[in-house]
């Protein structure tokens, strides 16, 4: 099988049961793919305690600059209940031009173009003049751990340098050519515990409701705007996700409620400048209120989650001009620059080089019968391939 036919890529793929953290076949598929074009493959297991080993894999081909990284994830949520899709989601089928299974858009077809593109260079011009990798994680679905974050740090400490990097995350809203992203807001979790006195629902007089001073903390949290936006990024927005008594019984008042919350943020703010703002924000809701009128102030307690997620802006204009200029090329569309979305891997790899992301339409990504046009397979495929052409250009030129 040629690497060139991103189709018969993606379907390799797809046909391994690649559910986070299982490796599923997915990187014995793509080395089979990588190591006849020339790439020295490596398979990199990282462990930490408490969480599941994950299998990763780097390959690169060259051994000077200049160095491009392709990164993106051969893991996949897991697909619900099999009978509700009209393709078995592990089967790869086509049908009516368009191809079924879990991992098509997210983001199993995205690595399968990219390997077809850089292929068809190998094809047609040889070996780059430089260097192309490839990082690719077993775990970008699950706690994100043990994959890209480790990843880069194994490959660093082996001396790899990238010059640039292409995450090949599902970006465009509704067609091929909608979107780059240049950038991530942040994101910031947290949980609040408010404490009370349990007692009979009949006799409040004897119970102190911790769910009233939970609503007047999360008000507080959520009423005023922390910001109006930026120049890259749209406004801050907090939310809560969830409010619990742990309570089962209608007519006892809880011993304590607890509210979890996510906040992503633009670059007004950091993660230290954010946690200080929403500890303002508790501490004087806290002293504004009481469970009950005449008690004592809100006793409550915040809880961070570990490792947030930090806000970045890439101002690479020649890596960005290289995509935009290949998108166009290829789509007759200007790609919008975009920071909008949730989080990827690009947060572990902006540390290291310039990064944005590009790839196919996400309409179906984590849904029952994800799917995929052939015809868009072909179309990303030419656009990575041009972008490949043009960056390579730019930076031999620098």
């Amino acid at each position: 099988m040629s690497a060139t036919n991103p189709v018969n890529n993606l379907q390799a793929l797809i046909r391994c049961p690649s559910v986070t953290p299982a490796e599923g076949g997915a990187l014995s598929v793509l080395e089979a793919m990588l190591a006849p074009l020339g790439f020295k493959v490596e398979r990199v297991v990282a462990r930490a305690e408490g969480t599941p080993d994950v299998e990763n894999l780097y390959a690169r081909i060259g051994s000077g600059g200049p160095h491009l990284m392709f990164a993106g994830h051969t893991d996949v949520v897991p697909p619900g209940n099999e009978a509700d899709w009209s393709h078995p989601p592990f089967a790869a089928e086509i049908s009516d031009g368009m191809l079924f299974g879990r991992g098509a858009v997210d983001m199993k077809g995205g690595i399968a173009c990219f390997v077809a593109a850089v292929a068809r260079h190998i094809e047609k011009h040889g070996a780059p003049e430089g260097s192309i990798s490839f990082l690719i994680t077993g775990d970008e679905e699950g706690p994100a751990i043990n994959g890209t974050d480790k990843l880069l740090q194994w490959a660093a400490e082996k001396g790899e340098k990238w010059d640039a990097c292409l995450v090949g995350e599902p970006t465009n809203p509704d067609v091929l050519g909608d979107m780059i992203k240049i950038g991530r807001r942040g994101s910031l979790s947290g949980r609040i515990t408010v404490q009370g006195v349990q007692g009979h629902s009949a006799y409040p007089h004897l119970a102190d409701n911790p769910i009233r001073g939970l609503l007047q903390l999360t008000h507080a949290l959520m009423d005023e705007p922390f910001d109006h936006g930026t120049t890259n990024f749209p406004p801050s927005n907090l939310e809560v996700t969830t409010i619990d008594t742990g309570n089962p019984a209608v007519n006892v008042i809880p011993a304590k409620a607890t509210a979890a919350f996510n906040i992503r943020f633009n670059d007004t703010w950091t993660a230290d400048s954010l946690q200080s703002e929403i500890i303002r924000r508790l501490e004087a809701a806290a002293a504004e209120g009481s469970l009950r009128p005449g008690r004592d102030p809100v006793r409550y307690e915040i809880v961070w989650n570990e490792r947030p997620s930090h806000v970045f802006l890439t101002r690479n204009d020649a890596l960005i001009e290289s995509l935009s200029l290949a998108v166009e090329k290829i789509t007759g569309r200007r790609p919008a620059l975009s920071t909008t979305g949730g989080t990827s891997d690009a947060r572990f790899i902006k540390d290291y080089c310039p990064v944005v992301e590009f790839g196919l339409v996400g309409q179906t990504m984590h849904m029952v019968d994800e799917r995929v046009s052939v015809e868009d397979l072909e179309t990303l495929t030419n656009i990575y391939g041009s972008f490949i052409a043009n960056w390579f250009a730019h930076a031999r030129s620098a």
